[in-house]
Formats: structure tokens, C-alpha cells, sequence
């Protein structure tokens, strides 16, 4: 009762250079057997795939255009090269993972057998040539209003 009321003594039973035993966690990683590991690794699509492998694959498909549209990234628009997109993507974490995300979508895609053309877009808002507008009766009966 007295150990249970002060906690910071230390147990005689224990060695007293032993820590404290701590439940396991189950969603720890590390604190996982090999084999669950090894099955947890077995479904993720990603495990043993370089970036450099992936990208390669995304480009392969997509192509730099089609790719620069998916993902808005200057590296895939602007002067595109596999060795510069690589030194962007292993310092950006949330580019990284949209590229991992769409090459998990184009191998479910593929798995699918089905192959989508590269989404167009249009031109961007206010890209287009601006129209003039047309003169309404308002503005020719005050002088004032037009333009000198």
C-alpha cells in the first residue's frame, strides 16, 4: 500500500539500475516483430521504390506537360529534368507526397486498364482577350461619363 502511494521510490525486487518496463505500443513502428513489419511493408505499393524510380514512371506516362497539370509545380513546367525535380522534391514533403499520391492513383488506374487522357485545362480567369463592352444608353446620355 505504501509503494503504491508513493510512486517515486524505487521497487527492491528490480535491479536498481533497470527502467521501468513499459507496455508496448501497438501503433510504434519500432516497437513491432519483424514479421509485422515484413506484412505491413508487403501491402504498401511504395516500399522499395526510389523517387528517382517514381518520377520516372510519372513522366513516362504523363509526360512533363501532362504531369506539370496534375501537380502545379515549377519543376514540372519550367525547364522540366528528372535531376531537378528530384533536389526539389527530397526538401518538400508536401510535393513529395503528392507526387507518391499520384503515382498511387496511376497505378490504380493502370490496374484498372483504364488510361486517361491528360486533363486540359483552359485558359486561366482573365487570360483571354478582354471584350469590350457594349455601350449602353445609360452612359451616352451623360456626357460626363464619356471618355475624352
Amino acid at each position: 500500500m505504501i509503494r503504491a502511494m508513493n510512486a517515486t521510490m524505487p521497487d527492491p525486487d528490480q535491479p536498481a539500475d533497470a527502467a521501468p518496463q513499459a507496455a508496448p505500443d501497438p501503433a510504434d513502428p519500432a516497437a513491432e516483430t519483424p514479421a509485422q513489419a515484413a506484412e505491413r511493408q508487403a501491402r504498401n505499393p511504395l516500399h522499395g521504390l526510389t523517387l528517382e524510380r517514381i518520377l520516372t514512371d510519372l513522366v513516362a506516362h504523363y509526360g512533363w506537360p501532362g504531369l506539370g497539370q496534375r501537380i502545379t509545380l515549377r519543376c514540372f513546367t519550367s525547364e522540366p529534368s528528372i535531376a531537378s525535380s528530384l533536389k526539389f522534391l527530397r526538401k518538400t514533403p508536401w510535393a513529395r507526397e503528392k507526387v507518391e499520391s499520384l503515382y498511387l492513383f496511376m497505378l490504380r488506374e493502370q490496374k484498372r486498364g483504364h488510361t486517361a487522357p491528360p486533363r486540359h485545362k483552359g485558359p486561366a480567369r482573365g487570360a483571354g482577350p478582354r471584350r469590350e463592352r457594349p455601350a449602353t444608353a445609360r452612359s451616352t446620355d451623360r456626357p460626363f461619363l464619356r471618355s475624352r
